[in-house]
């Protein structure tokens, strides 16, 4: 009992010691109009605009289009942006931020809850705005993203939100998009016996796909009924009959996807988007027919077999693009939460193998924005549209110029200091004197 208790209280003294610089204070509401010129603007629809002028107000953007036609007047402050980017804020969706803090302190990690089928789990109220791991993502441009829960055959719901916000509440854009589901796999490597390390066909595939089947089946019934009683994981997806959520399937293999792709269309489900999709490429005839997009998984990976180029994860964004899908990119795999600041060097990588480079842009903004079902509101530089958005003084999508020097969340001017910038700022005065 003493050992359990002493290493209870070191564990929360880790905690403490990790946490001790807060997240940044949330800025104030936006309370003067604000005109940015000069700065080449990417609006994340696969365009760009030289000599730009981005105005807004009220949180809104209220103009776009070449600086000559803006009305300085109309505005209470201007910024010269001359030489310099203007990005709509990038999103990261499939993403755990703010659902763990530290892996090896158990205590933070709350992204995983017990049980095979969990559609009635929330991922946005265990949804932590105090997190040091997302203040990281901010000088980058990762200015929101899709919690989204993990575990299980089917792990919950997640939700949209903003990166500058006091409680979850505050924080959601949009609650419970989607449903995510773990599609089975059609194979497994042999742990045991004479074919220990061998790939074997799942023998429990059909039956595990047919159990998933009848739990959508029972909750359609369910929702066309009156129930005596109230069936919380029932009622939880009755948005995927309505087309009000999306089916997030998380496969990659594109056996899987195929038969995920006829599950859906099996039982009544209107939206399904692929979550990883590393063998997308061998079926997008079948996805592209079913008007199913792709979030694709981590570009900085190594190929999904053996017999695969080692360069198809970077080439993979262009070979889909050109085929036309609807693709997004997303960060998942190890260290998934610190390695999503790299989420633009990602997008940077399909341009370097290529991809346009605003096509690129639209990976990580307007596209996926769609794939959300928040392109109303997020995702490029237009008129109506929050005004989420940042300055770089260079390339965004590259990591050796990429400097956000301002952003905006819904037209707040939000903090970029984090505690990686107190350490920098700190150990530049220790050892070069600056």
């Amino acid at each position: 009992m003493k050992l359990n208790n002493i290493k209870s209280t070191l564990a929360i003294l880790l905690f403490i010691s990790a946490t001790a610089f807060s997240q940044q204070t949330p800025a104030n509401k936006q309370s003067e109009s604000i005109l940015i010129v000069g700065a080449t603007a990417h609006i994340g629809n696969g365009t760009a605009i030289k000599n730009s002028a981005i105005g807004f107000d009220n949180g809104k953007i209220n103009f776009v289009g070449l600086a000559i036609s803006a009305n300085k007047a109309n505005y209470t402050s201007v910024i010269d942006a001359a030489g310099k980017d203007i990005y709509p804020g990038f999103i990261a969706p499939n993403s755990t931020l703010g659902l763990a803090e530290i892996d090896a302190v158990r205590a933070t990690r709350d992204y995983q809850e017990v049980g095979e089928m969990n559609p009635n789990i929330r991922s946005i109220i265990a949804f932590n705005t105090e997190s040091k791991v997302i203040e990281s993502m901010r000088p980058n441009g990762v200015l929101m993203a899709q919690i989204t829960p993990r575990g299980g055959l089917i792990s919950g719901a997640s939700s949209v939100v903003q990166f500058d916000a006091w409680h979850w509440e505050d924080a959601i854009l949009k609650s419970d998009d989607g449903i995510h589901l773990n599609w089975p796999a059609a194979y497994r490597r042999s742990r045991r016996g004479p074919d220990a390390g061998k790939v074997m066909p799942n023998k429990d595939y059909e039956k595990q796909i047919s159990d998933l089947g009848s739990f959508f089946d029972n909750a359609l019934i369910y929702g066309k009924t009156e129930p005596q009683e109230i069936n919380l994981k029932y009622k939880a997806v009755q948005g995927l009959f309505d087309g009000n959520q999306s089916l997030f399937i998380h496969t990659n293999n594109a056996q899987e996807i195929g038969d995920a792709i006829k599950f859906i269309n099996n039982h009544n489900i209107k939206k399904m988007v692929i979550v990883g999709g590393a063998e997308a490429y061998k079926v997008s005839a079948l996805l592209k027919e079913n008007n199913i997009p792709v979030l694709l998984r981590r570009v900085h990976s190594l190929p999904n077999s053996e017999d695969e180029d080692v360069d198809l994860p970077f080439r993979l964004p262009k070979i889909l693009t050109d085929v036309g899908l609807l693709v997004g990119l997303q960060a998942n795999g190890d260290m998934e939460r610190m390695n999503t600041r790299n989420l633009p060097f990602y997008a940077g990588t399909a341009v370097a193998y290529g991809l346009d480079y605003e096509q690129a842009v639209a990976l990580i903004t307007l596209n996926t924005a769609k794939i959300l079902g928040m392109d109303k509101s997020i995702g490029s530089l237009e008129v109506g549209k929050d005004a989420t958005l940042f300055i770089s003084t260079g390339d965004a999508l590259d990591m050796r110029t990429n400097n956000a020097e301002r952003a905006f969340i819904q037209g707040r001017d939000i903090s970029l200091d984090s505690h990686q910038k107190v350490l920098y700022n700190r150990y530049m005065k220790k050892y070069h004197g600056k």
